[in-house]
């Protein structure tokens, strides 16, 4: 890409995010965390798993963002009896009324869009998951015999209910590490509920409008791929990752005593990738610490698995982060 191009949609992308923003505010009250950090996962080119309690506008806050972005939506409800095929799609044979000639033709399934809701990812069984898995990592399906291409972007945003735990199949942790973040959806404060339910039952409702398009998000999606990142800056996203694990010397206790797997080398790719997002979205041309900092939680969440000692105590990931956050020096 032509630099003076690229410098282009960096101003352009720093110009419109107060215009997001603003496009936002006409569906979705409150959440900014929450909204920077999908942005940043789509920019990015990754996936992202939410986990959230039912009734906090999950997906509103897609369809919103897929709206501004002119991308197309759709929604799985993923449940115990979904099959693989229900979501890659499957072969019907067909007759031709003039030739009577018969064939089978392929029906593609929700998962050829470019924003994919698959909610509540964990009700279904693993064979289903890992179909849709799959078709996140490698960006095509193979049905009938055939290997088929998802269309460009191709972003799937899965849900978890924290609280229903009966009839679930979690996902394995080499899953959950497909994800480039997992971002935590939180009660609203009580005035920004009382606005949003104001809002929500009043008749002049507005809707957000299309700001870019689907080939300018192709072309950020590359282009933070040449976001410039130093190496110092690298060093401490590796320290900071490496530090999460049990063996590792530079560990600090509670990793050692509380930690049964660390985050793996795709926990660097993701502190980084999403940095040089983050640092386009706000109009920089380089990655700096703060960046790996503010990332650290819904990068690494997921990817830190804790042993019987921390769950005895009440400790999660989260406890982890915060102290790794303390110890790693930049």
């Amino acid at each position: 890409m032509d630099i003076d191009d690229g410098k282009k949609i960096i101003e352009k992308v720093q110009g419109a995010r107060d215009r997001i923003s603003e496009e936002l505010k006409k569906s979705i009250v409150g959440q900014n965390a929450v909204i920077r950090q999908i942005i940043v996962s789509l920019l990015s080119n990754g996936h992202i798993l939410l986990t959230g309690v039912p009734g906090l506008g999950k997906t509103l806050l897609v369809k919103s963002i897929a709206k501004i972005f002119s991308l197309e939506f759709k929604r799985i409800q993923f449940t115990p009896d979904l099959m693989p095929a229900d979501i890659l799609g499957t072969e019907v044979l067909e007759e031709d009324v003039h030739t009577g000639k018969r064939d089978f033709r392929f029906i593609e399934g929700p998962v050829f869009t470019n924003i994919l809701l698959a909610d509540e990812i964990n009700r279904t069984p693993p064979k289903t998951q890992s179909a849709l898995l799959e078709a996140m990592e490698e960006r095509h399906v193979t049905a009938g015999g055939k290997t088929r291409n998802l269309d460009h972007p191709f972003f799937v945003l899965a849900t978890q209910n924290p609280i229903e735990l009966e009839g679930t199949y979690p996902l394995p942790e080499a899953q959950l590490d497909r994800f480039l973040l997992n971002v935590i959806l939180d009660y609203l404060p009580t005035e920004q509920e009382e606005k949003m339910v104001a809002e929500t039952t009043s008749p002049l409702r507005g809707a957000p409008s299309p700001i870019f398009k689907k080939d300018e998000i192709i072309e950020m999606q590359r282009l933070v791929r040449e976001v410039a990142v130093s190496q110092n800056v690298i060093s401490y996203a590796v320290r900071l990752v490496s530090a999460s694990r049990p063996k590792n010397a530079n560990a600090p206790t509670i990793v050692r005593e509380k930690v049964k797997w660390g985050a793996g080398s795709r926990a660097s790719q993701a502190l980084i990738l999403a940095g040089k997002a983050s640092a386009i979205l706000d109009g920089r041309y380089n990655v700096a610490c703060e960046d790996v900092r503010s990332l650290a939680l819904p990068a690494l969440r997921h990817r830190i698995l804790t042993n019987f000692h921390a769950d005895a105590e009440g400790i999660n990931s989260e406890d982890i982060i915060n102290e790794l956050l303390k110890t790693v020096k930049e």
